[in-house]
């Protein structure tokens, strides 16, 4: 969502190409990838912290991809 006070003209900290960066993500984890010979393992968050109503939101998000045959 655009703010509605700031524009990107205003912004006088660096720009990221997400494109570039998504491109330049890949190619380092397809590099540490053939390093170590095997996938790249990332550690997802536990979710031992989140409140209920945090839980309850993932909870239909899940229910709703499900009902579609997503998994996310």
């Amino acid at each position: 969502m655009a703010s509605k006070t700031s524009k990107t003209d205003d912004w006088p900290g660096r720009r990221l190409d997400m494109a570039a960066y998504g491109r330049e993500l890949a190619r380092r984890r397809a590099e540490i990838e053939a390093e170590v010979g095997q996938p790249l393992d990332v550690p997802r968050n536990s979710g031992a912290r989140r409140t209920e109503s945090k839980r309850a939101l993932l909870a239909e998000i899940n229910r709703l991809a499900a009902a579609r045959g997503f998994r996310w």
